[in-house]
């Protein structure tokens, strides 16, 4: 099985910065998202780590959401990743994702409240910051 190359994006206003080690099992997304075109943007994302998780890269995964603001087609590509996340723990990774947001940002805690009802397997956490 070959290594699986890290995948870094800096942050752009219609971006978020991307940090997903595969191999290391680490993953986050941080900032704003409504690119232009978001299954072009999440597309190889989700391959990457649909494939990571059917290789077993790493026998524990930890994903880190950190947006402060997402449109409804990042919704999508949010929901897609959360259900290879929880395909992944079903088939037993250790599977933690942080759902990180402002304490202030009722619509941020509402969206990861929203999203932690998909899950029976992973741990998922609610973050909130100050």
């Amino acid at each position: 099985m070959a290594a699986m190359e890290p995948v870094y994006h800096e942050a752009t206003d219609r971006t978020p910065e991307v940090a997903f080690d595969f191999n290391a099992g680490t993953y986050r997304l941080a900032g704003e998202s409504y690119p232009e075109d978001a299954a072009s943007f999440y597309g190889p994302l989700t391959q990457g780590l649909r494939q990571a998780v059917d290789e077993r890269s790493s026998d524990s995964i930890e994903f880190t959401v950190e947006m402060v603001y997402f449109n409804s087609s990042t919704a999508k590509a949010l929901m897609n990743i959360f259900q290879i996340l929880e395909d992944g723990a079903e088939a037993g990774i250790q599977v933690r994702i942080n759902w990180c947001y402002h304490e202030d940002d009722e619509t941020m805690e509402e969206f990861g409240e929203d999203f932690s009802e998909d899950f029976a397997h992973a741990d998922y956490r609610m973050c909130p910051t100050s």
